[in-house]
């Protein structure tokens, strides 16, 4: 099985209209991901690779349903983008970016905790199921579906072990980052316990 994202998670790309955001969000599109829309503030009202771009999360929520984001948003502006995200009731949130100040991300981490988001990151790959979707930045041809688990500090590392476990047909149920920050989102223990409880 999954954990945290399949074919009924209705993704937000936060940031899709810059350049990073905008070719991530094409390959996860490309990977059949479920991406219903994204937020740029000031931007509202335009396309993305077809998809609505929207002013707020919360206007983002009302119209696509969506339940998941992923942060291509500059460092700086990551923090209140992630309140914004949190009040807007989105219960799973990937954060890509990196130079997060350790500050903001322990006052992002306790918000998580204190409304119970789960969210991953700061200096993330994301979150890739393979055959199903990605959040993020993960490489998707070095994944093949499975039973294996993968949770990892370092993006390169999770790829390296994926692609060797592909070439002996051994598939990957998730493949996760947790963020590669000295402080992160969510602790091994918590990520452990939600594969432990998959089926």
């Amino acid at each position: 099985m999954s954990i945290f994202l399949d074919k009924d998670t209705r993704v937000i790309v936060q940031g899709i209209t810059g350049k990073i955001g905008s070719v991530q969000t094409k390959w996860m599109l490309d990977y059949h991901t479920n991406v219903v829309g994204g937020v740029t503030p000031g931007k509202g009202g335009a396309k993305v690779e077809g998809l609505p771009v929207f002013d707020s999360v919360e206007q983002a929520v009302q119209e696509t349903g969506a339940n998941a984001s992923v942060f291509f948003v500059p460092a700086p502006f990551v923090l209140d983008a992630f309140y914004e995200t949190v009040d807007a009731g989105i219960p799973f949130i990937v954060v890509v970016p990196e130079h997060i100040p350790v500050h903001d991300v322990m006052k992002m981490r306790a918000y998580a905790h204190e409304k119970n988001v789960f969210a991953l990151g700061p200096t993330t790959p994301g979150i890739l199921v393979p055959g199903v979707g990605k959040m993020g930045i993960m490489p998707a041809s070095l994944f093949v579906p499975g039973r294996v688990g993968i949770i990892s500090r370092s993006g390169t590392l999770s790829y390296e072990f994926a692609g060797i476990l592909s070439e002996v047909n051994v598939g990957q149920s998730t493949v996760l980052g947790m963020g590669a920050d000295p402080v992160v989102l969510t602790n091994l223990s918590e990520i452990l316990e939600k594969f432990e409880s998959d089926g």
